[in-house]
């Protein structure tokens, strides 16, 4: 049997759509005969927790720890809200205080690639001995954190292992680092780490074909697409709502903000006195202020139930029980590769998916072929309350639904056999 070294950040009991996608694969691996150990942080600094994931650890998969010394304690000390903040990815650039700017210019300039560098030279030391003793042919370094692609580069250096990397999400090109205050220095720093980890690398995985094509124009390396997935939920069944529900699950961070969605639903409450009494906004995760204030400037605060962070089992349960579930992704062209790891579950909930996001965004091909929804551009006001209209018709005669949906080929089962196939070394 194949063994597989995977070093990641995230593990359960982390929450967020980060921790899922090797929790699956390691799940699925050993239906391939490739036998999967885990290496992660002792101690991680995980802004959102989730104690439900533990439960779908496989039984006797071996993980690996090791101590990780993150600046993130040090900053606590200034702000714990604001660094924490900036630990899950929520950057507001309005009115930033000194505090935050100073924050965001160190983590973007001091701790390159990212706050977790200090795991490296540890890591590489310690995981030396672990690849000897288990006799492990394959790394697999997934992020982010990029860090940790660093700790795969140099294990390739000393061990001649087999090293492949995975992008969750691009590295230079992705949005957040324009917020991060990077000077020319530390961009160019960023960008020689990207091109000497695709260029080290045997082999390279990314979620879309959108990353795909950009790595390709760095590096003559192979590159395959294997996006995320859904996963058979057990579950008992559930009854949809009796209100037409419109359901965004996940976090809502600062520039996912579709003024056009919030006005049409606004429009549509003023126009049709039914739909003003059945409507309700559901909102799960963390909600950034701008977006909020948006969804109250239009009046749909009475009509707009705050969920908070609920578990992955307590998200499936919403997702599969909503009338109507929405995909916001923000505009712009550095997004347009973006796709969020739950529009797979949303799939497989069966439930229509209404999608807000750059022009060709990815996710719109996505839905399309599989026939479970619509995507519009942050625009298309006109088209986006037409399809709301027609879906709360089909609501009211109990006949809103998606018969043609074909979403197969995104079970995790089936991502894990094309993985599979991809370790295999001629």
């Amino acid at each position: 049997m194949q063994k597989v070294l995977i070093i990641t950040y995230y593990w359960p009991p982390a929450g967020g759509p980060g921790v899922q996608r090797w929790l699956k694969f390691v799940k699925y691996l050993r239906d391939f005969d490739i036998e999967p150990i885990v290496y992660i942080p002792e101690n991680p600094n995980y802004p959102i927790v989730d104690e439900s994931l533990t439960e779908e650890i496989p039984a006797g998969i071996k993980v690996y720890k090791k101590f990780i010394n993150e600046p993130y304690g040090f900053a606590r000390f200034f702000s714990k809200k604001k660094t924490k903040q900036i630990s899950a990815g929520i950057i507001n650039t309005k009115n930033q205080s000194g505090l935050e700017k100073l924050l965001l210019w160190i983590r973007g300039n001091l701790f390159i690639p990212d706050a977790r560098k200090f795991w490296i030279k540890p890591s590489v030391d310690f995981l030396q001995d672990v690849i000897a003793k288990e006799n492990i042919g394959t790394v697999i370094t997934t992020g982010p954190p990029h860090s940790l692609h660093l700790i795969g580069l140099e294990l390739k250096k000393r061990t001649k292992i087999r090293w492949i990397t995975d992008f969750r999400d691009p590295w230079t090109s992705i949005g957040y680092h324009k917020k991060l205050k990077l000077t020319k220095a530390s961009q160019e720093k960023h960008k020689q780490l990207e091109h000497l980890v695709l260029n080290e690398a045997d082999k390279i995985i990314v979620t879309s074909n959108t990353t795909r094509l950009e790595f390709s124009n760095i590096t003559p390396k192979p590159i395959t697409v294997i996006t995320n997935g859904y996963d058979t939920s057990p579950g008992s069944s559930v009854t949809l709502d009796v209100d037409f529900t419109i359901s965004h699950i996940g976090s809502l961070l600062t520039g996912r903000n579709p003024l056009n969605l919030w006005k049409a639903l606004s429009e549509l409450i003023q126009e049709y006195p039914d739909f003003k009494k059945c409507f309700k906004l559901q909102l799960a995760g963390v909600i950034s202020s701008d977006v909020l204030e948006s969804i109250y400037f239009y009046g749909l605060q009475s009509y707009t139930k705050l969920l908070g962070y609920i578990s992955h089992h307590e998200a499936l349960q919403y997702q599969r029980k909503s009338q109507v579930l929405l995909l916001i992704e923000i505009d712009s062209e550095e997004t347009k590769g973006i796709i969020p790891g739950k529009v797979f579950e949303y799939m497989a909930s069966k439930r229509p998916i209404l999608g807000v996001g750059p022009t060709n965004w990815e996710v719109g091909d996505i839905i399309a072929k599989s026939n479970t929804g619509k995507t519009y551009t942050y625009p298309q006001i006109g088209e986006l309350k037409s399809t709301l209209l027609q879906w709360f018709q089909e609501y009211k005669k109990e006949q809103l639904a998606l018969p043609l949906a074909e979403v197969e080929q995104y079970h995790r089962r089936e991502l894990t056999a094309k993985l599979s196939k991809y370790l295999a070394w001629e």
